[in-house]
């Protein structure tokens, strides 16, 4: 009884809203969330998720603490350096709610992994740093019908849209492959920057599980901190694009694929299969793909291979798709 007490003053504040009550609770209390990212955007999201009562989150992550993530990332400290960042995070966050169910994955989210992932949560919140898994991601929720909140955050500025769960995917709204690859690493980001977006995706789960009004699925978000502008836009009549480039994963490769790997050898001295063909992107002709194979551009963020992909379709006969090739790989 004790510990009954204990834990519901924790939510005691929340509880007190009107639009959450004991009902309200218990509905974060049952929700299961996906989170794919422990970094800058996933550190927040997982802090106040968990502060909230979420009864269940599966956390996807490949990456582990290094010193440099230390100023954006709370929940790491200087000893949680080489450790993989979801079981830093899992020993931080079952301290502040023993009763969490959390399932921590050392690996990164894949084409082959994402089904599995998603199939379980009631929303999935998309905070990690990777074209290749956000576009997956997207995809997968939009045939699975599971709302994605999904955000992104460089230097001073950033953005949170609520995708797929019946309305439109982040194809609808990004259809084409950004033009530069920029990443917080190189280009830098400001840690209260990060923490704010990932703060908000948070909220915008909440927003989906307790079922408040107005949804945000449908609606983007932007903010540049550096001129203290924010703005977004209503995207839920956008239309989906009538023709994607999809990312594979290498299980659903086939022997019959003709993969095209863009890094040369001084980049991966390990091709991305047995069999790739390697061609620099500069030297590729369309003319020598065969149009009877399906042919799988490949580089390692998959950013290169979609790039070409996107250039060379409206003149290519055959069918096409991308490959980011998993670390190690």
């Amino acid at each position: 009884m004790a510990g009954g007490l204990r834990l519901m003053s924790r939510f005691d504040r929340q509880i007190s809203l009107p639009e959450i009550g004991q009902i309200g609770q218990q509905k974060l209390a049952d929700a299961h969330v996906l989170v794919v990212g422990a970094g800058g955007l996933g550190c927040p999201v997982l802090q106040y998720l968990v502060g909230a009562g979420i009864g269940e989150i599966t956390l996807m992550d490949g990456d582990t603490v290094e010193l440099s993530n230390l100023a954006r990332q709370p929940l790491y400290a200087p000893a949680d350096c080489g450790r993989y960042k979801v079981e830093a995070a899992r020993r931080q966050l079952v301290r502040t709610a023993p009763e969490l169910r959390l399932h921590p994955h050392a690996r990164d989210l894949t084409p082959d992994n994402v089904a599995a992932a998603v199939a379980p949560a009631d929303v999935v919140i998309d905070a990690a740093d990777s074209y290749a898994a956000s576009y997956t991601l997207s995809d997968c929720c939009r045939r699975l019908e599971r709302p994605l909140i999904s955000a992104s955050a460089l230097g001073q500025s950033g953005y949170v849209g609520a995708f797929c769960g019946g309305g439109p995917s982040l194809r609808a709204v990004f259809p084409d492959p950004p033009g530069n690859g920029v990443t917080c690493a190189s280009s830098g980001i400001m840690g209260p920057v990060v923490g704010m977006i990932g703060a908000f995706q948070a909220q915008l789960a909440l927003k989906l599980l307790l079922d408040h009004q107005p949804s945000p699925l449908g609606r983007l978000f932007s903010f540049d901190f550096a001129t203290l502008q924010m703005g977004g836009f209503d995207f839920s009549t956008a239309s989906e694009p009538l023709q994607t480039l999809p990312f594979v994963g290498t299980q659903a490769l086939t022997p019959d694929d003709y993969v095209v790997d863009f890094r040369p050898e001084s980049e991966a001295p390990k091709p991305a299969t047995e069999t790739a063909i390697r061609i620099l992107a500069e030297a590729l002709n369309v003319e020598d793909l065969p149009i009877d194979r399906r042919v799988i551009f490949a580089c390692q963020s998959g950013l290169r291979a979609w790039r070409m992909a996107a250039e060379i379709a409206p003149r290519f006969a055959g069918d096409l798709a991308i490959l980011a090739v998993e670390r190690g790989g």
